[in-house]
């Protein structure tokens, strides 16, 4: 089986406002990079947006790192979403899960592969987490037209 790094990260320009994703993908010495925006989102919106595109991009199963500085993103996927799949996709407020279809998205996404999760710290000199966060942020600008 392939191994791939990911490396995603979102941004957004308000909060809500016009966002942006990017992620790089990595086999070996080869490298893709993508990106996305939306000119109405949330900086969660487009973290997961990155995960689930970079997972998408894939043409077969692959054993994937995938390194995020979204920490909504690395629990939800690998703790809360277990609960909210239990729950009818509710909180254990019993309130609706935001961006479950995102979420939905993303488990779909993830199933053809084995993913190992790993956080980075944002903005803190991580070569390949700043260059997503530079994808993300040329992104979001370009949706603020």
């Amino acid at each position: 089986m392939k191994h791939v790094e990911i490396f995603t990260d979102g941004a957004c320009k308000g909060n809500p406002g016009p966002g942006g994703w990017g992620a790089l993908l990595r086999m070996g010495h080869h490298e893709k990079e993508l990106s996305g925006s939306d000119p109405a989102t949330t900086n969660n919106r487009m973290e997961l947006t990155g995960a689930i595109r970079s997972l998408q991009a894939l043409a077969e199963p692959c054993r994937v790192t995938l390194h995020t500085d979204s920490k909504y993103v690395l629990d939800g996927i690998t703790r809360w979403v277990h609960g909210w799949q239990k729950n009818g996709w509710r909180t254990a407020a019993k309130k609706p899960v935001l961006n479950a279809e995102l979420w939905r998205e993303l488990i779909d996404a993830v199933r053809p592969h084995r993913v190992e999760w790993v956080w980075v710290k944002g903005h803190d000199g991580h070569p390949e987490n700043e260059r997503v966060d530079a994808l993300a942020s040329a992104a979001a600008d370009a949706a603020r037209g």
